[in-house]
This record gives C-alpha cells, structure tokens and sequence, in this order.
C-alpha cells in the first residue's frame, strides 16, 4: 500500500463512523497532511452543518497556529468566512485527502470547491468523483486555480462508503439492524452495550423511519425512541396482517410520533428506513434489504433464539463499539427493488 492509500484509508475510516448518520447527505472524510505530518482528521457529521474539507481545514488551522477557534465549527456559513479571512497561503504547504470530490454547489451550505480553490492547498487526492449531476465539477474548478489533483486512491472502498447515497437518491435504502451474541443468538433481554444501544438511537434519530413486524409490537411491547442521545423518535410502520396492538404500550404513546400499519411495503420514494425485527422479518424482506449491521457481543447464550435465516454476504467494515463488534455487510442476493 502506498503513502497515498494510507492517509485516504484514513480519512475513509473516519467517515465510516458517521456512515447514514449524515442523511441525506454522504458520509465523507478528510485528512490534512503538512510536512508529512498528519494535522487533521475529520467527517461529514451531520446534514446542514460543515463538511469533511471545513471541519478538516479548522482543526489544521488549530494545530498550525496552536489556537482554539471561538465559534462553533458546524456552523458551515461562519466556518466558511473565518477560513476565507485567513492570511493568504496559510495552507499552502498541506496536501488535502477527501473521499468524495469537494461539492461545487451551493446549499443548506456553501462551495467546498470554492474554498478550497481560495485556500489553495499544495496538493488535493480524491477518492472518487461526485456522481450527481449538478454536485460534480470541483475538480475541475481546483484545477483552473493550478491545484495539484489526484483521483482514484481507494475509489472502490469510496463508491462502497458512497452506496447509500446513491441508493436513496432513486428509491428507499433498506438497512437491517440485528444485535445478538457471539454464537448467534437474539434473545434474552438486551444484548448491546451502552456504545452499541447509542448509535442505534443515533441511526433512529436521521432515519426516514422505523419499520418492524407485528409479532415485536405484541411480544417485545417497544418504545423505540431515541432516549440515548435525547433526539426525536421515528416515526414507525408495523408491518402486520392484523391491527391487534395494545394502543397502551410505549410505541403508540411517543409524543408527535406517526404510527403506520399496513401489510403492503412500498420502498420506491427515496428515503432512509431502518429495520428492527426478528427471524420472521428478516425473511419477509431478505430480498430487500441493501445493508445488514450486526452488533456482536462478546457473550455466548443458550436462549433458543435466532436468525434461521439463508443470506449470503459481503463484509464492508468493522470496527468496536464499546465491548461490542460493530459490522457492516451488504446483502448479495438483494434483488432490485
């Protein structure tokens, strides 16, 4: 692996761990390398607040100048005019790693292309061009200012960082969520750590909705909110034959929550959905679902629950959450929906 793969494996890592938390937006990273010295790390967060290239080029102006800014950094408007202020040349020696090509237009937020064409970094890798009519160009735009370009290091692992993205942008993306212990079984009360249970709120928060099975409404008797990071609850579509539910129950009395129950699933309209389910639901959507994450803990159980379920797939990442393994997989027998 060359030096190039090695800070853009970086800058991909990191972006992983904000993967589907920035919907609608893609999830993107950036590392700043001055002197062969790496001075910032960052990601894409959140929809409507910096991005990847601004976070990544405030954290360097922090390292470089050894002083802390006195604004908030997601703010994107106010981080743009403070990086346009600075002295010219004050990034001239940094070389620039993104995933994604930087954005050429304007919306919630301004150009990145544009700023890095004021700041005129030394160099700019890209992982992979913008597929997006109307987003693309800011290449092409850093290139007339006589910036230094790279495209293509890593661009596989960043088109599978990117697939999200592109999913929603034509129908709904389905992701499975399955907790369960390290022999494979899901019963027995909570299995995930507090690492685990958080970002699984965090995904509820930003997901267009929830969909679950009946058969968890009745049995389990669920709240899902999203108590851990004190965010809105989804709204939630059960997926049912039968309208039986005890209306008493914590899912039903959630505040300015929106409750669906049908047992007709339509995934064509773009969106986020989110699935949490048992074995019954995992086949009812097998050949839907794009992605599976799978919150492994590290406990062998003798409860008689699992997946019996029959799903061939391919492992995207992983990395720890708290005690627990945190895996990212894609469905191969997904069907196109």
């Amino acid at each position: 692996m060359n030096t190039n793969k090695i800070y853009m494996t970086q800058a991909l890592k990191k972006a992983w761990q904000y993967q589907l938390r920035t919907y609608p937006n893609p999830a993107v990273g950036a590392l700043i390398l001055c002197n062969n010295e790496i001075i910032a790390i960052e990601a894409h967060q959140k929809a409507g607040t910096s991005h990847a290239e601004v976070l990544a080029f405030i954290s360097a102006y922090e390292t470089l100048s050894d002083k802390k800014i006195e604004f908030d950094r997601f703010d994107a408007h106010k981080a743009h005019d403070f990086l346009y202020a600075l002295p010219q040349n004050f990034f001239s020696e940094c070389i620039v790693y993104v995933t994604l090509e930087p954005c050429s237009h304007e919306g919630k937020t301004p150009s990145c292309a544009s700023l890095l064409a004021e700041l005129k970094p030394k160099k700019v890798v890209v992982a992979t061009l913008d597929p997006i009519k109307g987003h693309d160009g800011g290449v092409g735009r850093l290139q007339e200012q006589g910036i230094e370009i790279e495209v293509g290091v890593c661009q596989e692992e960043a088109l599978e960082l990117l697939e999200p993205f592109l999913v929603w942008q034509k129908r709904a993306f389905i992701l499975f969520k399955i907790a369960q212990t390290s022999n494979g079984k899901i019963g027995g009360g909570y299995l995930s750590c507090k690492e685990s249970l958080t970002h699984v709120h965090q995904l509820r928060s930003c997901c267009s909705c929830m969909l679950i099975g009946g058969n968890t409404v009745r049995v389990d008797r669920p709240t899902l909110d999203c108590r851990f990071t004190g965010d809105n609850a989804p709204d939630i579509i059960i997926y049912s034959k039968e309208d039986n539910f005890d209306r008493d129950i914590p899912l039903f009395l959630v505040e300015e929550r929106f409750v669906q129950i049908t047992n007709v699933l339509d995934f064509s309209r773009p969106s986020f959905i989110l699935v949490e389910g048992g074995e019954g639901m995992i086949n009812a959507l097998k050949d839907k679902i794009d992605w599976l994450l799978q919150y492994q803990t590290p406990k062998l159980s003798s409860h008689c629950s699992n997946y019996d379920v029959d799903m061939n797939l391919q492992f995207l990442f992983q990395e720890k959450k708290g005690v627990d393994l945190m895996l990212w997989s894609r469905g191969l027998k997904t069907k196109e929906k």
